[in-house]
Parts: structure tokens; C-alpha cells; sequence
């Protein structure tokens, strides 16, 4: 296992299957994510970059892509948003919807690709 999945596993019931399938998700759309830690905080890793961190928070849970243009980028295209500058928040009564989730997701694989693709 890995530390995502050990944060998951650790959690009780509703909120260890809504996080493993926001992950679940996460690894269909990039499956060469890997699981390791990013900013003290459990998360998903692409080609040695931070992909995206879910976490329970004291009002619900936060989608973090590691990226205020990426979560920008979800605000421009998504309205009703609660965000910070570096998440967006939800709660079990107002998840995340997966399109929400997957632009998140797509948006910080995109940029960083595109940092990686700039330094060759």
C-alpha cells in the first residue's frame, strides 16, 4: 500500500469510500500516478510532481491539485465552487462532482507536462 491508501484505509465510513473513489478516479484518468506525500499531506504523484491530495478537513473534505491555476481554471468553468486559493471544498452532502474532479485532476497533469516539456 501506499500512503494515500493508508490515509484512506485509516478513515471510517462514509469517508473512506467517497476518498477511494475520488482516488480510484484519480489513477484511471493518470495511471502512471504513484502514491507518495506532497506538502505533509498524503497525495498522488506524476513524473515525480504533486498530482492531487484529498483531505478531511474540519468543514468536510478538500480536492488539492497543488496548483491556484489549476484551481482557477476549475472555478472559470464551474460556478457554485467553495474554494481556497490551493482547493476546493466539499462535504458529503455536496461532493465533488466528477467532472469537477476530473478537470482538477486533467488541469495538473496538463501543467505538468507542460513544466516538464519546457525544461528539455
Amino acid at each position: 500500500m501506499g500512503e494515500l491508501t493508508d490515509y484512506i484505509a485509516s478513515l471510517a465510513e462514509p469517508t473512506r469510500s467517497l476518498l477511494d473513489r475520488y482516488r480510484a478516479r484519480a489513477v484511471a484518468l493518470v495511471p502512471q500516478a504513484e502514491e507518495g506525500t506532497s506538502y505533509g499531506m498524503p497525495a498522488l504523484r506524476y513524473r515525480g510532481r504533486p498530482l492531487i491530495a484529498i483531505r478531511v478537513t474540519k468543514a468536510g473534505y478538500s480536492a488539492y491539485p497543488f496548483s491556484s491555476d489549476v484551481v482557477a481554471a476549475v472555478l472559470a468553468r464551474f460556478a457554485g465552487l467553495d474554494a481556497t486559493k490551493g482547493g476546493i471544498r466539499f462535504t458529503d452532502r455536496a461532493p465533488l462532482p466528477d467532472e469537477v474532479y476530473d478537470a482538477l485532476v486533467e488541469g495538473r497533469r496538463q501543467e505538468i507536462d507542460a513544466a516538464l516539456a519546457r525544461r528539455r
